[in-house]
C-alpha cells in the first residue's frame, strides 16, 4: 500500500492523507505544521489556497468515480 492515499471526494476538495510534503512551484515546501490529513480545494474559490477552506459548498459539483486512464502513447 502507498505510503500517501488520494481521495476525489464529491462535490469537493481532493484529501491527502498519509506521508507527503506539498511544494509550490518554485520547490519551496508548505509548512503543515505535522498534519498527516490535508485537504485539496478544487473548485478555485478558496480563499486559504491551495487547501479547501469549503467556500465550494453550493457553487462546486463533480461526481468522483475512479476509471481508468488510457495506455501511455
Amino acid at each position: 500500500m502507498a505510503s500517501t492515499k488520494l481521495t476525489i471526494n464529491d462535490n469537493g476538495s481532493l484529501r491527502v492523507e498519509g506521508d507527503f510534503e506539498i511544494l509550490d512551484k518554485h520547490g519551496n515546501t508548505y509548512g503543515l505544521q505535522g498534519r498527516t490529513v490535508v485537504s485539496i480545494c478544487r473548485c478555485g474559490l478558496s480563499t486559504n489556497k491551495p487547501f479547501c477552506d469549503g467556500s465550494h459548498k453550493g457553487h462546486f459539483e463533480h461526481e468522483a468515480i475512479a476509471f481508468e486512464l488510457p495506455p501511455k502513447k
